[in-house]
């Protein structure tokens, strides 16, 4: 049996990327043999702001640098307005450049981030215009729609929750999520992304969201175990993980 070490690069308030993600690949042990172990390093990070997630990602080589001494088989860096608010395809930057933090400890390893595990499984699916719901306050969710517009995905329309404090993201019920999308106009869309935040819980709700507007639903942690699955060259099967993790993309 393979067993894969998973290391996580989490903000310091963080309290779902090490349930969501690991709840996903325990699910899929009921259909391949696959073992994981998760491993986390942080980042600290209270309240959702610019200033913070700035001096937050300067934070994330020190992370890289103590996974890697673990030996970890991949490396997932879980904040993906951080990551957006960075500027336009940072997601490279930063995957190439903690890439490299592993390298020069030689224990090299692939490094995927929510961001653009997002964008990617975005593209993946064919996704051409998508609605989002973001936790954050209005002007980080505009990046967010901004972000994802430079890769070439129209958002057509998006809800910014407007919640500041990171616990008080986490703390949010994900089964109000399907009736916010519900309000919203999804006619014109190729795929909803319940949750454009991995600290914002929605994998119980997602099958209730693809009831409610008949379109497939993406989440945050869906494509960050998507591309988890991608960079350990898994094949990316997931019982109940919705269309991403269907095993067709």
């Amino acid at each position: 049996m393979n067993a894969f070490r998973v290391g996580q690069i989490v903000p310091s308030s963080n309290v779902t990327m090490e349930t969501e993600i690991p709840a996903l690949l325990t699910m899929r042990s009921s259909v391949h043999p696959e073992r994981f172990t998760f491993h986390s390093s942080r980042m600290r990070m209270k309240k959702v702001t610019s200033e913070e997630l700035k001096a937050m990602d300067a934070d994330s080589d020190r992370c890289a640098l103590e996974l890697s001494d673990a030996r970890v088989d991949v490396l997932g860096y879980a904040c993906l307005v951080a990551i957006m608010s960075m500027g336009h395809g940072y997601h490279r930057k930063s995957a190439e450049r903690l890439s490299g933090v592993t390298r020069d400890n030689n224990a090299e390893a692939p490094v995927i981030t929510s961001a653009g595990a997002l964008v990617d499984g975005l593209h993946a699916m064919g996704a051409n215009r998508i609605a989002l719901v973001a936790p954050y306050l209005k002007p980080l969710t505009e990046m967010v729609v901004d972000y994802i517009r430079a890769e070439g995905i129209e958002v057509v329309v998006w809800k910014a929750l407007e919640i500041q404090d990171n616990l008080d993201v986490a703390a949010h019920d994900p089964m109000r999520l399907p009736g916010i999308v519900a309000e919203m106009d999804t006619a014109d869309v190729d795929v909803v992304v319940l949750s454009a935040c991995v600290q914002m819980p929605s994998l119980r709700a997602v099958p209730m969201a693809e009831a409610v507007t008949g379109k497939p639903v993406v989440t945050a942690a869906i494509a960050t175990t998507w591309a988890i699955l991608k960079a350990l060259n898994l094949d990316t099967l997931v019982p109940g993980g919705g269309a991403l993790l269907s095993g067709q993309y």
